[in-house]
């Protein structure tokens, strides 16, 4: 967070909103037209790349020299990353999803779930699933982690800002449940509820990643990476919809857990102050 610079939180999530939603609903109006099964991607792309956008037009424009150099140095600097948090940040996500398979046992769920994934659970039309799951990790907290946290935490202590942030995340996501062959789209049609704990599940995710980039003293590499373990870990093992809702009781437990393992820095208006 730059102290001499007045940040604009709602200006930036207005626009990010407006810009990502008439993309999105857009592309999902095409995505189920007989001749744009493949073109809607055209749409979903640069509605992805709109956080990161709309953060690199308000840091630039800015004229102010710190917001600038500090957004690059965040962007490129891997010594920010610290070595003592890797084993947090490589085996955190892997071992959640790993016990919330072992807690799904007991309520009938097959075995099977560790067993590798024979393919994705969604598709992309033209765009490979796996480049798209780095690309969202990539804009998304290049967006996220440039701009839209730190005009949170310019306002807010890390644990509101956190939490206004998550929410914000989950339904920025909202006009993915349209979109033909999309994630969200399939698991809303297979059972509501499984939609539900989707948009439930970003909430307590967002506070992790959230912790992780902090930890790392805010490096976005550090997000990017993060976010890309978050999303193959959804994807590589077989595990079913019962039990990613079992995962975000999981994942609530590790927040919750991380929060009060540091509240002293999630509550504290030090940096308000200064």
């Amino acid at each position: 967070m730059i102290s001499n610079y007045n940040y604009r939180p709602r200006v930036y999530f207005l626009w990010t909103f407006i810009a990502t939603y008439v993309l999105w609903f857009a592309g999902a109006y095409v995505s189920f037209q007989d001749d744009g099964s493949e073109l809607y991607m055209l749409l979903m792309l640069p509605g992805l790349m709109a956080p990161f956008l709309i953060s690199l037009v308000m840091i630039f424009r800015s004229e102010n020299t710190d917001l600038k150099k500090d957004f690059i140095n965040r962007l490129i600097n891997i010594k920010l990353i610290q070595p003592k948090i890797l084993p947090v940040f490589i085996f955190l996500m892997p071992l959640s999803v790993l016990t919330s398979i072992f807690l799904s046992l007991p309520l009938g769920e097959s075995i099977s779930q560790f067993q590798f994934a024979e393919g994705f659970s969604f598709s992309t039309g033209f765009v490979p699933v796996l480049f798209i799951l780095l690309l969202a990790a990539g804009f998304e907290e290049l967006g996220w982690r440039g701009y839209a946290f730190d005009s949170l935490q310019s306002r807010y202590t890390y644990f509101t800002a956190s939490l206004i942030f998550s929410v914000l995340w989950s339904l920025w996501h909202f006009p993915l449940v349209f979109v033909n062959n999309s994630y969200q789209y399939e698991i809303f049609h297979e059972n509501i509820w499984y939609g539900v704990n989707f948009f439930v599940s970003i909430i307590p995710m967002g506070m992790i990643i959230s912790w992780i980039c902090i930890k790392n003293r805010k490096s976005i590499i550090a997000a990017i990476v993060f976010h890309f373990i978050v999303n193959m870990s959804q994807e590589i093992l077989n595990i079913t919809q019962t039990t990613k809702c079992i995962e975000t009781g999981v994942l609530i437990f590790v927040a919750a857990a991380i929060i009060v393992y540091d509240k002293e820095m999630f509550f504290s208006r030090e940096h308000l102050e200064a």
